[in-house]
């Protein structure tokens, strides 16, 4: 048997990744909402790996809460990430997968391209999705990184917004609107900029995007989170005083 991984966080991003964990050997401790983590972290006090699989919106409060000797062990697949996330919680070098695959209750997993990882337990994340077929490469860089991280969010952030505006597929939307797309991508990197502090590559974020696109060009572009997620990024826009008008026009219009 392997050395054990915590899941805080048991949805079904996280199901998907405690199945493959469990196909290669190593026991899963999950811990929901009910659990405490510092009380978990007394009784698994050097874990492998502890995996943060929970909704963007909650990741702020989960890492507060994350106690010392489980820092370096961190693993990280939220969307919308970035290096200011961990590093505000003074974590300094994180496990994060850039996850493309999707998974919905009721339903078969989803892949759309790849789903690379970087960081000390890359490997083991690698390993445990091509358990399950799934293409998994290893990043080489921290450069290679931001660029994953900046183009999947770029991906979900415009399919999300032109969902609310029609809810057509995502090959629809690049095939004949693309137009609506580009400007919902220009105005997320203009905020990314502002999140990283660098002069980021418009052009290939969009290409990137439209990878993505055409490797899975019949989902939809609307998802569950798609209010939630545009309203966190007008906001961050607010603060940086960047101006957004067509995801300003989107989110009034729903």
């Amino acid at each position: 048997m392997q050395a054990p991984i915590v899941i805080i966080g048991m949805g079904e991003l996280g199901s998907v990744f405690a199945r493959g964990f469990l196909r290669c050997g190593h026991p899963v401790y999950p811990i929901t909402r009910q659990m405490s983590i510092a009380e978990e972290s007394q009784k698994i006090p050097d874990p492998t790996l502890v995996l943060i699989s929970v909704q963007e919106s909650e990741l702020d409060t989960v890492l507060k809460q994350v106690p010392e000797n489980w820092k370096s062990k961190l693993g990280l697949i939220q969307n919308e990430l970035l290096p200011k996330d961990w590093l505000v919680h003074n974590i300094k070098n994180p496990t994060v997968a850039v996850v493309w695959f999707e998974k919905k209750k009721g339903m078969e997993l989803t892949s759309i391209l790849h789903t690379p990882s970087y960081g000390p337990n890359a490997l083991l994340l690698s390993n445990a999705l091509q358990s399950m077929d799934e293409a998994a490469p290893i990043i080489k860089n921290e450069a290679d990184l931001l660029y994953e991280l900046l183009r999947k969010t770029v991906y979900i952030l415009t399919v999300n917004s032109a969902g609310l505006v029609q809810n057509r597929t995502v090959g629809e939307l690049w095939n004949k609107h693309q137009a609506l797309a580009r400007e919902i991508a220009t105005e997320i990197i203009r905020i990314q900029e502002s999140l990283t502090g660098q002069q980021l590559p418009y052009e290939k974020l969009i290409n990137g995007m439209a990878e993505g696109i055409k490797d899975c060009p019949d989902r939809h572009c609307l998802g569950r989170s798609a209010p939630e997620r545009l309203k966190r990024w007008i906001t961050y826009a607010d603060k940086a005083h960047i101006a957004t008008p067509k995801l300003l026009a989107i989110y009034h219009s729903i």
